[in-house]
Order: C-alpha cells, then structure tokens, then sequence
C-alpha cells in the first residue's frame, strides 16, 4: 500500500512548478542587431536663420489672354497642361463680320486710290494749262482742292483698312511665348465680349517666390542674401533662392513688406500657386540638428535612440526650431557632437538593450 505524504505532495508540487517555468525570453537577451544604415552620425553644421518669408510661387511670363473684340468663340485648340510654342494657335473667335468690314474697308480703299489717280491727273492738267495761260487761276485751284479732297479720302480709306485687318488678326489668339496652359476660362459657344479672359499661359521655367516679410524684419532684408524655403507639398525638398528685390513700401492693411526671390541651382517647382515657408539667411552660426524621422514623441516631450558603447539608450531631448532649408529640427540639449542614433526608431526598442553590429541590413553575424 502507497501513502501520499501530505509534505511530499507539496514538494513534488512546488518542484514541478519550477521546472515547468519557463526561462526568460531569448529575444530580451539576445543583442539588437544593428547595420550601418540603421544609424545616424551627428554632427554640427552651419546653419542660417533669418526673418521668416511667406509666399506663393509664381511665374515671371505670365500672361492672361483677353478678347480683344466682341465674337463667339468657335473653337479652343489647347486644354490646361497643353506645351505651346510662340505664335500657336489656341483660341479662335468668329470673324464673319469683321472680314466683310475688312473687304469693304479694301474696297473703298481700292476706289479712293482710284479718285486720288484722276484728281492728281487732272491738277498736273491744269498746271500744265496754267502755265501757258490757257486756263484761269480759279480752274488750277479748283483741281488742287479735289486733289487734296481725294488723297485725305485714300489716307482715311487706308487706315480703315488696316484697322479691319487688325481686328481680324485679332479673332485668333496665339501664345507670346513658349509655355504651358495653365487655365482655360472659355469653350466653344461662349460669347467673347472685349476684355473677356480667353486663356492664361505661364512659362514653367521663369518661377520665382513672392512672399512677404514682416515689416519690423525687413530691415534685416537686402538684395542678394540666400533664402532658404519648403514648397506646400514638396516637403522633401528643399529650395534655395536669393532675394532679387525688396519694395519699398509696405502693404497698408497687412504692414508686411513683398519681397522677390529668385530660383538659384536650377532646381524649382513646376507648379504654380503653391504656398511656400522659409527663412531670409541673415546670420549664419552651428548648431546640431536631428531628421524629424529620428524623433520618437511623447506628448510636449521629444527623445532619440542613442548607441554608444553597444548599449542602446533613450536620450530625452530639447529641441528648438525646424530648420527650413534642411527640414530637420535644431537640437538645443540632449545630443552631442558624434553621437550616434537610431534612424527610423521603432516601437520594440528597448533602454539598456544590447547591441551587435552587422555589415549589412538582414545580415547575421557568424555563430549568432
């Protein structure tokens, strides 16, 4: 007969118990593994600042295609978007009416130089008369005044003409310059009356940023210094400009100052419009900056990942202004100069976590 002792029971339990719990995770022993690219080096790096510039971007070639006489429009040969070339055809109005004023225009033109011919004839006539006494003063003067009548006839018919003619040159509207169409404001059927928007067409490469500074800043403004800027929606990018123009007055309502920026390394945007941020560089000094991509937020409160000595750690930062020019944020505290952090941070980072490199992303070492 087997007996259970109550105390054995309790050991064997309690036994049990402890080899059955399981060790700790091998994945919270276990080094992160880390490649180069994972990493960021900071480093200081001189940095501008500078009143803060507000604008739009905008074509310097830029025109607004009116109607220059009253006609339906019969047809429009370009959509928004559309590449032209100077002198392309891209709206065309009715000019029934305006080319029979040009065909009586000529005709009368035609038959003013025809009474102009015959009056002169017959003044050198009379001249010729006059002069061997054949004919009285009162008849040379009589042909010199019809003379005169019919050439001032043939000026007024000529210049009724080319009017005509211009008028109907005017019927087709064709580009200034070589661009794009940027806004079509007519379709076939509208009634086009003088000074009508037709067609607006701007040229791509002449863009520059007109914005507004502040007017107790712009004594800090001058032509010719660097100005560093975002454009809404090309955030990525960072764009470099000079100020070409400071006005000389003020807005009356706003108090804000318009200044003109220039494009500067060839690179702008191709679209008009877009709103754009930055900065004029009136001082230049060095200070640490960290990607936004880097930061890890919690609340108010900002921090990075730092790897030093193989040991992953979490560095609460303080962080100043964003950079325009770069789109990083200045790092007042928290950093120093040769630090190295995380890149993009995740969520599974651990404060105290050891690390390992490998060479490469995806990349184990040997014997790992």
């Amino acid at each position: 007969m087997f007996l259970r002792h109550p105390l054995s029971l309790l050991a064997f339990a309690l036994l049990t118990t402890a080899c059955s719990k399981p060790p700790e995770s091998a994945a919270a022993s276990a080094p992160l593994m880390i490649a180069p690219e994972d990493l960021i080096l900071i480093s200081s790096k001189t940095l501008g600042s500078g009143p803060i510039i507000t604008g739009t971007i905008q074509p310097e070639r830029r025109a607004d295609m009116r109607a220059e006489v009253s006609a339906v429009v019969l047809q429009v040969l370009k959509e928004n978007g559309d590449q032209v070339k100077r002198g392309d055809l891209l709206v065309r109005l009715d000019d029934t009416s305006i080319r029979d004023a040009l065909n009586s225009a000529e005709e009368s033109a035609r038959a003013s130089a025809q009474s102009f011919d015959q009056s002169q004839r017959q003044f050198e006539r009379q001249k010729t008369l006059r002069a061997s006494g054949m004919t009285a003063a009162t008849a040379l003067e009589d042909a010199e005044v019809r003379r005169n009548n019919a050439q001032s006839d043939l000026v007024a018919a000529k210049a009724r003409a080319v009017t005509a003619r211009q008028q109907l040159a005017r019927t087709e509207v064709r580009a200034p310059f070589e661009g794009i169409v940027s806004e079509r404001k007519v379709s076939a059927g509208d009634t086009a009356a003088i000074g009508k928007e037709l067609i607006k067409v701007i040229d791509p490469t002449s863009m520059r940023l007109e914005g507004l500074v502040s007017a107790d800043k712009i004594g800090d403004v001058k032509p010719g210094q660097q100005v560093s800027f975002q454009v809404n929606g090309q955030a990525q990018t960072n764009y470099q400009g000079v100020v070409r123009r400071v006005d000389p007055s003020a807005n009356p309502v706003t108090r804000q100052v318009a200044v003109l920026v220039s494009f500067v390394n060839g690179t702008q945007p191709n679209v008009a419009g877009l709103y754009a941020e930055g900065s004029v560089e009136t001082t230049q000094a060095p200070a640490l900056t960290i990607p936004d991509a880097s930061l890890v937020r919690a609340g108010d409160k900002s921090y990075a990942w730092r790897v030093k000595d193989g040991v992953l750690n979490k560095v609460p930062l303080v962080i100043g202004a964003r950079n325009a020019r770069r789109g990083d944020f200045v790092v007042l505290s928290g950093l120093a100069d040769g630090d190295q952090i995380m890149r993009n941070p995740v969520a599974t980072l651990k404060d105290g976590q050891k690390t390992q490199f490998v060479k490469s992303a995806g990349t184990s070492p040997t014997g790992a």
